[in-house]
């Protein structure tokens, strides 16, 4: 057994997982999420926010905190959309040392994809005894894993690893800041049109580069989707365990992703399960999702907990 401490800092927000791993088993210690927006005006100047810096950086030390308190013998931290794009990054790179006493790794998108894909798949499928395969109740691979994140959505094809892999530019946080922004509240339906066809455009290119055709189950990551699932659940509160490995059909992400475009921001925040850093931007993560399952014609999403997170968990403990 072997205790790590993970944090994963992307666009909208930065998380930490210090977490008991042994060789088929990953047990969480801690898990936190703070949103801190650190790709705030990133698509539109190049550059990190100092004040986006300073509220990541105030999130870190809180980790920094934890991680001396439960004794993690080794740490790794990962940075993604926001800071692969930015002229600054530099800044964020010292800052993280400073904090942590470790550099922070800026991944490519092909390695992000990897740590995504090890985080949701890793025991996701449960086996007959009998015959080896899938059960009734559970996954059948290949897998399309999808992480829908603020800047960036990774699509990863694979069963046991990745077989193909690719990033394109279009998160939550990016395009409610290409396209949403003064845009009305609710956004203007010219202004989701023109959001669709961004999204549609990068879907094209996926197409073109993995073969979503081959996948059999559509996985789904991060706070977009989990939080969809919640309100397609109609959970009372926020609860992990009832959204992990929750299957939402279609026409429920449709309804939910509808809706969260034709509502003003004051009702969006009024949802139960929803986190106040995500009003603002979960409407495009939401369309995301419902284009991908239209596009490539998934009849539901498989929602997971796990995510780059637990990858780069399991990345650290080299099980």
């Amino acid at each position: 057994m072997k205790r790590v401490a993970a944090i994963d800092c992307g666009t909208n927000s930065v998380r930490l997982l210090v977490a008991d791993i042994s060789h088929d088993s990953l047990h969480d210690v801690e898990r936190r999420m703070e949103i801190v927006r650190l790709g705030q005006g990133v698509d539109e100047t190049g550059r990190l926010a100092p004040e986006a810096l300073e509220r990541t950086f105030t999130a870190m030390r809180e980790y920094a905190k934890l991680i001396d308190r439960h004794g993690a013998s080794a740490v790794r931290v990962v940075a993604t959309s926001a800071t692969r794009d930015a002229a600054n990054r530099q800044d964020f790179v010292d800052g993280v040392r400073e904090i942590f006493g470790v550099g922070p790794e800026v991944v490519t998108g092909a390695e992000e994809a990897e740590l995504s894909f090890t985080g949701a798949t890793r025991g996701l499928v449960r086996l007959s005894p009998e015959t080896g395969l899938p059960t009734p109740d559970g996954t059948r691979p290949p897998y399309l894993v999808v992480d829908i994140g603020g800047g960036s959505t990774e699509f990863v094809v694979g069963s046991t690893h990745v077989d193909a892999a690719i990033s394109v530019d279009i998160g939550c946080v990016r395009l409610t800041e290409r396209h949403l922004r003064g845009a009305g509240d609710p956004p203007s339906a010219g202004a989701v049109e023109a959001m669709t066809a961004d999204i549609d455009d990068a879907l094209d290119r996926v197409a073109q580069e993995v073969p979503v055709e081959r996948a059999l189950t559509l996985v789904g990551l991060a706070g977009s989707v989990t939080t969809v699932a919640g309100i397609a659940l109609e959970l009372d509160e926020y609860d992990p365990h009832k959204i992990h490995h929750s299957r939402i059909p279609v026409n429920e992400v449709h309804a939910v992703s509808r809706r969260l475009l034709e509502t003003a921001q004051a009702e969006r925040a009024a949802i139960p399960v929803m986190h106040p850093g995500r009003v603002d931007v979960i409407g495009a993560g939401a369309l995301i999702l419902d284009r991908i399952l239209d596009r490539y014609g998934f009849a539901d999403v498989v929602v997971s907990e796990r995510d780059i997170l637990d990858g780069i968990a399991w990345s650290v403990a080299r099980v």
